[in-house]
This record gives C-alpha cells, sequence and structure tokens, in this order.
C-alpha cells in the first residue's frame, strides 16, 4: 500500500491510523457536526475495511476522504465509493481534493475495483467542478434515493 503522495513536502496526502483519531474528530465536527468520539473513530479506523486518507499541510491534518470497495455476486468485479471528502477552508483551492480523490483511487484499483462513485449534494458547486476535473461525470439516468431507518435499542 502507497503511504504518500505529495505535491510539496509541505502538502500531502497518507494513510490514517489510530493516532490520527482526535484530528479526524475535530474534522469531522467541522464537516457534518457528527459528534464521534477519539475511541469510536480508533475502532472504525482498525476494525472496519473503510479507507480513510488524510490531507496534511504545515504538518497539521486539514483534510480527510474516505472511501470503500463492495463486491455484490450480481456483478463480475468491485465496485468502489467515495464516500466522504472534506478540506478545511484555509487549505482550500490548493489541490488537495485532486490528490485525495487520486490517492483514493489508486488503492481501489489495487484492490481491483474498476468503477468508483461519488454521490455529493446537488448544490455543492465546488465539489462538482473538483469530481468534473478529476473526470467523474454526471450519471443522467440514476436517481439516489435514500429512507433513514429507526433503529431500536435493546
Amino acid at each position: 500500500m502507497e503511504v504518500a503522495t505529495m505535491i510539496s513536502t509541505r502538502i500531502y496526502v497518507r494513510w490514517a491510523s489510530r493516532e490520527d483519531a482526535a484530528e479526524l474528530v475535530r474534522l469531522n465536527n467541522e464537516f457534518n457536526g457528527v459528534g464521534m468520539t477519539v475511541e469510536e473513530v480508533q475502532n472504525s479506523l482498525t476494525y472496519s475495511n473503510e479507507l480513510v486518507a488524510l490531507a496534511i499541510m504545515e504538518k497539521s491534518p486539514v483534510g480527510f476522504a474516505c472511501a470503500q470497495s463492495f463486491k455484490s455476486f450480481c456483478y463480475k468485479t468491485l465496485y468502489g465509493e467515495i464516500t466522504e471528502m472534506y478540506i478545511n477552508e484555509i487549505a482550500r483551492g490548493r489541490g488537495l481534493a485532486t490528490l485525495l480523490i487520486s490517492f483514493l483511487e489508486n488503492e481501489l484499483q489495487t484492490r481491483g475495483v474498476r468503477s468508483v462513485k461519488v454521490t455529493t449534494d446537488i448544490k455543492n458547486e465546488a465539489a462538482i467542478r473538483t469530481y468534473e476535473k478529476a473526470l467523474y461525470l454526471k450519471e443522467e439516468d440514476d436517481l439516489v434515493l435514500q429512507k433513514k431507518l429507526q433503529v431500536e435499542h435493546v
């Protein structure tokens, strides 16, 4: 597995580790306000199949991106999804989002993934431009439907 991809020694991307959990909690709170704990993030990094890449600028984490690969008996090949991406406002416009996308794509490709999808808010023009710059295409025939399920506590 590739260790890091660099734009310069001051801006680069690497895989997140358990030691990054507190920074990931901070960044995720900036991104979506979900109050994950350090322990929950550490457990996720240890036990899930999720790929989590960390964007570093001036030795500080300033963003992250997550991806997953999936296999279904319905298809011969794996498919992937970039599920989350966030760059702190102070670090935007420096190529980190593009670097994160490429970093995740390289690992997904190594795992055998041949197609990657992304879901983003239709109003998030900056994200759409970033993904289009990375050659992602809008699928006119696809529609994402979502339903929230009530979790019963036992």
